[in-house]
């Protein structure tokens, strides 16, 4: 692993690496170009007591060169991303699709369970007792399963549909051998999509400024092979389990990384 270079990409989205070369490019030569045509003016044009500076208040043939040329730049750069772009908002058929809730400070997690179904939620549903707000009375959510601050696994080269919730400020998902991100926005859902290509344990950082624990608001992703992640998925709780417990374990959890979060907050910040 190189500190002047992506860390080894962990995803499909290859695609974004190389729309980044090819502006770094683009950018670059332009870079060279325009200290090249400075050096030039400088020596060619530089100040001699024989001669006087020439007005040239317009020129079109440079005035069209210049508007050909920076707008094959523009687009350049700008074409690819769209494509890319296309790419990343279409979701192909058969993915699975997953929930990440984030809050200050940490990282909770929604599966679907046997049914392949998510259950609707509510913010208005959340509670002590139902953290993630799902709704009671919705069969498809009593399988879910809900992870709260614990590691998330995917399964081996399978495509993953990545719903984003925020409870309170604004957060970023992001795993950076994935690539892929997205902001999470108070009182909407983003999504993103990716297949990971390779197992690991990767970390997860919040991209997006959110508060004095923004710093410690981190989690771990696992690419396990299918085999792996079906004997994980079946020791996780689900959400009927967290009913009948009441106050269970999931909570228990969610109560103690806040109170973490709270606690490295209040010991980073400046005394007074």
């Amino acid at each position: 692993m190189s500190p002047w270079w992506w860390t080894p990409i962990a995803s499909n989205w290859g695609y974004i690496d190389n729309t980044i070369i090819l502006t770094f490019w683009i950018t670059g030569i332009v870079f060279v170009a325009v200290i090249l045509f400075i050096a030039y003016c400088v020596l060619r044009f530089g100040y001699r007591k024989d001669r006087r500076a020439e007005y040239e208040p317009e020129n079109k043939k440079l005035e069209w060169w210049l508007t050909i040329l920076t707008s094959i730049g523009v687009a350049g750069m700008l074409v690819p991303g769209l494509f890319v772009w296309n790419q990343f908002v279409t979701v192909p058929k058969g993915a699975e699709t997953i929930e990440v809730m984030g809050q200050q400070w940490q990282w909770n997690f929604r599966l679907p369970g046997k049914d392949g179904l998510l259950g609707t939620s509510d913010v208005r549903n959340i509670s002590d007792e139902n953290p993630f707000g799902l709704n009671p009375g919705d069969p498809n959510g009593q399988d879910d399963v809900l992870i709260a601050g614990g590691d998330l696994h995917f399964a081996l080269n399978k495509p993953v549909k990545v719903l984003l919730r925020s409870l309170d400020v604004l957060h970023d998902f992001y795993v950076p051998q994935f690539r892929a991100k997205m902001d999470m926005v108070p009182g909407t859902v983003t999504y993103f999509w990716f297949t990971p290509i390779r197992t690991g344990t990767f970390e997860v950082l919040c991209a997006e400024l959110c508060g004095v624990g923004h710093y410690q608001m981190r989690g771990t992703v696992v690419v396990d092979d299918e085999s792996a992640y079906q004997d994980w998925l079946q020791e996780q709780s689900t959400f009927a389990q967290s009913l009948d417990d009441g106050r269970d374990g999931i909570t228990d959890k969610v109560t103690l990384v806040q109170r973490e979060a709270e606690a490295g907050s209040a010991e980073g910040a400046p005394a007074r």
